[in-house]
């Protein structure tokens, strides 16, 4: 497992997003389990998680839950492993319904309940999980920094942000503002000018959904999907790899920005297995030039 810094901290290439393990579909808690603890045997050291992944109208934390009871049980050594949550988002009735609440006392109070939640003194990377048009941005950044200040998480970031709103949060949280979580993905590319900025600002980046576009490769079953129509280059170089596309993804990912760590989301201990390998999968300059081709003439 390659590493990489987020803060001050040495955390694996590819991080686990845990999202899958608690919504719609997800699987049981045995299942579930067995795929953090897979993640942590492969290396990863990253775990992603948010109060809001649950199911809809349930109680908040389910995921967060999930994660505490893997470490908890896990034979390893999970010292190292650092928890990343979020708040500032909720559930409360059908699958698209995601509401925003960035009012700093909202955002205080859904970190007490994530530290209990996962049974820590202080959270190791608080996010806020999305701006609220209805709150100033600069306080509901300011409930991150008193957080900060009163020793209740060690490192912050902000997630679906454009580049004023990182540039604001930097302003205000100075060197402890460590990452930006955004969509980035081979299909999902504008946060191209995010990627930019986190580099020169020496800040992580977090693509959510970074499989975005790869399908399923034909290796796998008879007849090729659409994201092996649009994005033939990543299964041609997995085939002559002999690995799935989706390591290719992450590679190439891992290529755009020496800050940049991938979250893959899993729900099988099979599937971050073989995430996890990606981060050691190095690829040369000319298959690099054949997937941004294929990227960049892609809409």
């Amino acid at each position: 497992m390659r590493y990489r810094t987020l803060g001050d901290l040495r955390v694996s290439a590819i991080g686990l997003g845990a999202m899958p393990l608690s919504i719609e579909g997800r699987p049981d808690e045995t299942r579930a389990l067995a795929t953090i603890r897979t993640a942590l045997d492969a290396g990863v050291t990253l775990l992603d998680t948010a109060d809001s992944y649950h199911l809809p109208g349930a109680e908040p934390g389910h995921n967060e839950l999930l994660v505490a009871r893997a470490l908890a049980a896990y034979g390893g050594d999970a010292d190292g492993v650092l928890v990343a949550t979020k708040g500032g988002r909720s559930r409360p009735s059908g699958p698209t319904d995601w509401t925003v609440n960035g009012d700093p006392r909202h955002l205080k109070a859904a970190a007490e309940g994530s530290l209990k939640r996962l049974g820590v003194e202080a959270i190791g990377l608080y996010q806020l999980h999305k701006p609220d048009p209805a709150v100033p941005f600069e306080e509901s950044v300011g409930a991150l920094r008193d957080l900060l200040d009163e020793g209740k998480i060690r490192l912050a970031g902000v997630s679906n942000t454009d580049p004023d709103q990182i540039r604001r949060a930097h302003e205000i949280l100075g060197d402890r503002l460590v990452s930006v979580q955004n969509r980035y993905s081979p299909a999902v590319r504008g946060s191209e000018p995010e990627l930019r900025l986190t580099a020169e600002l020496g800040l992580a980046f977090l693509p959510w959904s970074p499989l975005g576009g790869i399908s399923r490769s034909a290796l796998d079953g008879p007849g090729a999907g659409n994201g092996e129509r649009r994005f033939g280059a990543f299964h041609e170089i997995a085939r002559e790899r002999g690995v799935s596309p989706q390591q290719i993804c992450l590679a190439w990912l891992l290529s755009r920005s020496p800050t940049l760590i991938p979250i893959p989301g899993a729900s099988r201990p099979e599937t971050i297995r073989d995430s996890a390998a990606a981060a050691d999968l190095v690829l040369g300059e000319a298959e690099l030039r054949r997937l941004d081709t294929a990227v960049e003439r892609t809409p």
